[in-house]
């Protein structure tokens, strides 16, 4: 594995590398740019940063109508504010319209630790996938979320983009083969036993339990899932067909993101069984944020045990 970054870090770098690239590039914040790390961009291009100060939707406003003027704005704030505070916003001045804006919502999922169950988004894959035209992303490392915010530039149309806090270690930059396309999963590690389908930093975790499960003698194939909406149903598709059982994990309720996803489309092309992993719809609580992930199962064992359930589902 490669260096340890958090996802909102690399972001942040990412956005001041391609600045010059892309003139287009507008950043807007909600006094938060401190924690989003869009405080780079700010101090290197302050004519092309908006901080809007605690006023979300006005910031979301605001990007909708500088989009129509040619400039591509990136928007950001905690992705409890982008998702929850926000949502009218971004669904009837962005999506509705079908702007050229990305909304960045940093500090997503249990992991914000300490900040508690407010601020601990798990709603957002739902929430926003939930938007007609959305698409919906979560990047799960340094060098995939640098290869994302460029992917975002050069698409035309809403996109919503979750960030982490905690530094992650980078995987997918010694995979071979590995390419970044938005809508498009990449496989990870191959497998004939069961199939995890992993997004964000539960792809670090998918790796490790696909270790574990070696070791115990099942084959474990490991995708990339950054894409939640579109959905890449042809890998799915096939892992199903090959693996004949699946297990999707996220950092959020499994109730409306990349599990309801792949078990929607899978339950009309290929019934397989399917174990979601994630938040089992409660809130989060305060703590430390490796201590809570562990509270709530979201680890490297707790997706070996899904994944030797599912495969003990097969026919």
């Amino acid at each position: 594995m490669g260096e340890k970054i958090a996802t909102r870090a690399a972001y942040g770098n990412a956005l001041v590398e391609l600045a010059d690239k892309y003139p287009e590039l507008v950043v807007f914040d909600a006094d938060l740019a401190g924690a989003t790390m869009t405080k780079g961009f700010a101090k290197a291009y302050p004519d092309r940063f908006f901080d809007m100060g605690i006023a979300e939707a006005n910031m979301t406003g605001v990007a909708a109508g500088m989009s129509t003027c040619g400039f591509k704005p990136f928007i950001n704030t905690f992705a409890m504010f982008a998702a929850g505070r926000s949502w009218e916003q971004v669904r009837n001045s962005i999506c509705y319209p079908s702007l050229n804006v990305k909304v960045v919502g940093s500090h997503g999922g249990l992991s914000v630790g300490e900040d508690g169950a407010t601020h601990q988004c798990i709603e957002d894959f739902a929430i926003m996938r939930a938007i007609p035209g959305m698409t919906v992303l979560c990047p799960c490392d340094g060098n995939e979320m640098r290869l994302a915010t460029e992917a975002l530039l050069n698409y035309e149309g809403p996109a919503y983009m979750r960030l982490g806090r905690l530094a992650v270690e980078t995987v997918t930059d010694t995979i071979p083969g590995y390419k970044f396309e938005l809508g498009k999963g990449v496989t990870l590690v191959d497998g004939t036993d069961v199939t995890i389908i992993a997004v964000g930093m539960n792809v670090q975790m998918a790796l490790k339990a696909a270790e574990l499960l070696k070791a115990e003698g099942i084959s474990a194939r490991v995708i990339d899932m950054h894409t939640i909406k579109p959905l890449d149903t042809e890998l799915v598709l096939k892992a199903a067909q090959e693996t004949g059982a699946i297990v999707t994990t996220e950092e959020a309720n499994v109730l409306g993101g990349l599990g309801s996803a792949v078990c929607e489309y899978l339950s009309e092309v290929c019934p397989v069984p399917v174990i979601r992993h994630g938040v089992n719809d409660e809130f989060g609580r305060s703590g430390k944020a490796p201590l809570v992930l562990e509270a709530y199962g979201i680890t490297a064992e707790g997706i070996a045990a899904c994944a030797k359930k599912a495969a003990a589902l097969k026919k």
